[in-house]
């Protein structure tokens, strides 16, 4: 049994929330590269431009990629081997980015409650924390601030097995058009495809987040993905909206077995910023 002190844990949350809205991943930075030279458009190339000299001055100065830095989306996995000391593992991870919001200067963009409210909380929280029990003795963090830009261009439907595949291009084709612009363009389109209506819905989350350019070890997934990426930038949507060949970075799929009369699936847009940190404790 390996034992991690909660303070240890907020300390971590607090430089991945403060590193996450600062500093693309290396991924990402590669994206940029390839769409530069693969954008036809000479304004989504020179809206490209832009965006890697917007994240490297963001780099530099220490400064938010975005003014939106986001909800904070919290994936945990957490070895079964493991024992949280000192607090409550949800504390610490509230504490941590409450500290991260707050000593980064970042936006802090949570109203307590949804509907009447709506009163800032003053320090980002409540995060959206998933949690996965895993093997071992280790906790694996990853830290991912959701714009709502994007956020609010995701979408859900519970299709039926009789829909399929084309049912599910459809859906995605219906999805990224309704955004357009708003979800600022290029992006990386998260898809969850199975389960139950919320189970898609985190597979969707996951799956934005996942590096650029890899791919589902399932092949017929794996090819699915390149379609739909096609599919994308073949809509010329472009950088930014204002038109191109590169829409999107990427998109991944995540899935998993679900009932026989149904076929949920879940797109999570995400922003071409793509903002993911992770540790290992």
């Amino acid at each position: 049994m390996r034992e991690i002190e909660v303070q240890e844990i907020s300390q971590s949350i607090a430089k991945l929330c403060i590193s996450a809205t600062q500093e693309l991943s290396e991924d990402v930075k590669n994206a940029f590269s390839k769409a530069y030279n693969e954008e036809s458009s000479l304004l989504g190339k020179s809206i490209i431009s832009q965006l890697i000299e917007n994240s490297q001055i963001a780099q530099k100065k220490r400064i938010p990629i975005c003014q939106d830095t986001g909800l904070c989306v919290v994936f945990v996995e957490i070895g079964q081997d493991v024992h949280v000391q000192g607090g409550l593992l949800s504390e610490a991870i509230q504490q941590g980015v409450a500290q991260g919001y707050t000593q980064g200067y970042l936006r802090k963009s949570i109203v307590s409650d949804p509907l009447f409210e709506r009163k800032n909380t003053q320090d980002n929280t409540p995060a959206v924390i998933h949690y996965d029990i895993v093997e071992g003795e280790n906790l694996k963090i990853t830290v991912a601030p959701k714009g709502f830009g994007s956020e609010n261009k995701s979408a859900l439907s519970m299709l039926t097995p009789a829909q399929g595949v084309e049912g599910i291009k459809e859906f995605f084709v219906d999805t990224l058009q309704k955004a357009g612009p708003n979800s600022c363009p290029p992006l990386l389109v998260g898809i969850g495809i199975g389960g139950s209506m919320e189970k898609c819905a985190i597979l969707a989350k996951k799956a934005a987040i996942r590096e650029v350019g890899s791919h589902n070890p399932h092949p017929k997934y794996a090819q699915l993905e390149d379609e739909l990426l096609r599919v994308a930038n073949d809509l010329g949507i472009g950088p930014q909206g204002l038109g191109g060949s590169v829409s999107a970075f990427g998109v991944n799929i995540e899935w998993y077995p679900t009932h026989i009369a149904g076929l949920p699936i879940a797109i999570n847009i995400n922003c071409n910023a793509i903002r993911h940190k992770s540790i290992l404790l």
